[in-house]
């Protein structure tokens, strides 16, 4: 079955002929490879590009082992083009390469190869990206499918896909899976022989009882504010553990760049200035988070904030958790400073939206809670509330939109309406 992935195709097709070297990164088991090798081939064909211009190779692939080696890799590519008209370079897991920066450079200044791969984030990451080809090469990162996405497969109602993708996550492959039973044990069994596995080789990391820790403390309080320093004080008094903050810190870094979560600074709106700490960290796919603590602490008011989240940064966005500060007096008349949260900041070139989750508002006193912060800030751009109400798009005397958690993720383009 074809799920399409029109935010990530659309990236790719962008980047065609741009001198660069596109370099598809992201989680493992997220489709790289079927973006590349399949939705990005089927549009390449539809362009009229012929197969004999389309030169894929599968390094994964035992049987083209011998093209491992990286003067063999660039003979066959070589061979390969015999005219002058525009080849598509496909190669997945180039990691499998040594030396391969020297091959994809290589074909840099070919003007008629245009150069595409793949690499696990085992041992090929963003950082990689950027080390390995100086400005040269163009990451285009992809995650798991978002909700639209989800729901192209999904055989039931709108209802019954958001809770099961609140739970099970978006992998392809979980999608796929039909049986409740099966979609748990291949979560649970990637989380430990995949992901853990990764991170142990790359950074030789022997005893992983803190980093499991870790991971199971960030999976239980997603949406919360933390700090290296917060946790190594939970690890001394909860774990009795003598963790270093500095330990932590760098292990915080090893889940982001392994893709498994991502961190959200805070951002003092009316100062205009970035807050380092603490900071919020949510999980690059639910069913993951929801796997790696067996599918307990079911909280569908965090869950959904982290799904807000992983939809903005899917439409390019960059996401800061916003801070806006009142100044109030105390029940004794002391004027006292309250910071107030604005969930989202979201930035996309000169356009920005702020952005509440609110599971319900079953009162006016509690929608009044979620417009406090948004009323204080002062500057133009538009401030929506999304909750999963069942309520039609509007705005309020404030200029706040109010909007319906399916309108927001099944309309890419809602923002902007």
């Amino acid at each position: 079955m074809i799920i399409e992935r029109n935010i990530h195709l659309q990236k790719l097709i962008e980047g065609k002929h741009n001198g660069m070297i596109k370099v598809v990164t992201g989680i493992r088991r997220s489709g790289k490879s079927f973006l590349l090798f399949t939705l990005f081939v089927n549009h390449l064909k539809e362009q009229g590009v012929t197969s004999d211009h389309i030169i894929g190779i599968d390094l994964e692939d035992r049987r083209n082992k011998s093209l491992r080696d990286p003067d063999a890799l660039l003979q066959y590519i070589d061979g390969k083009m015999k005219d002058d008209n525009m080849y598509y370079i496909l190669i997945d897991e180039i990691q499998h390469v040594p030396e391969f920066e020297d091959v994809l450079n290589s074909y840099l200044k070919v003007e008629n190869a245009d150069v595409y791969v793949t690499g696990s984030n085992s041992k090929f990451l963003s950082k990689d990206v950027i080390t390995e080809f100086r400005g040269r090469g163009d990451e285009i990162k992809i995650g798991p499918l978002t909700f639209r996405e989800y729901m192209s497969v999904f055989e039931g109602t709108r209802d019954s896909a958001f809770e099961e993708y609140l739970i099970y996550g978006g992998l392809p492959k979980v999608a796929l899976l039909t049986d409740r039973k099966k979609k748990v044990s291949y979560l649970k069994g990637l989380f430990e022989k995949v992901y853990l596995t990764d991170i142990k080789e790359r950074y030789k990391i022997k005893n992983d009882d803190d980093l499991s820790e870790l991971i199971d403390v960030l999976a239980s309080s997603i949406g919360g504010l933390t700090n290296p320093s917060k946790l190594e004080n939970t690890f001394a008094t909860v774990k009795h553990s003598n963790i270093t903050h500095q330990t932590l810190k760098a292990y915080l870094d090893i889940l982001q760049e392994v893709y498994l979560v991502e961190k959200s600074v805070r951002y003092d709106i009316k100062g205009r200035r970035y807050i380092d700490t603490p900071s919020k960290f949510y999980f690059t796919d639910l069913g993951l988070r929801n796997a790696r603590i067996g599918f307990r602490q079911f909280e569908v008011t965090h869950l959904m904030e982290n799904l807000i989240y992983n939809e903005l940064r899917a439409r390019g966005m960059e996401v800061d958790v916003g801070v806006v500060t009142q100044n109030a007096k105390d029940e004794n008349g002391v004027s006292v400073r309250k910071q107030l949260e604005v969930d989202f900041v979201c930035n996309q070139g000169g356009k920005r939206y702020y952005i509440q989750s609110a599971l319900r508002l079953p009162t006016e006193e509690k929608r009044e809670q979620e417009l406090r912060s948004l009323k204080l800030i002062d500057d133009n751009f538009q401030k929506y509330v999304i909750t999963e109400d069942p309520i039609s798009m509007y705005q309020d005397n404030n200029g706040v939109v109010f909007m319906n958690i399916y309108e927001f993720l099944l309309n890419d383009h809602i923002l902007n309406e």
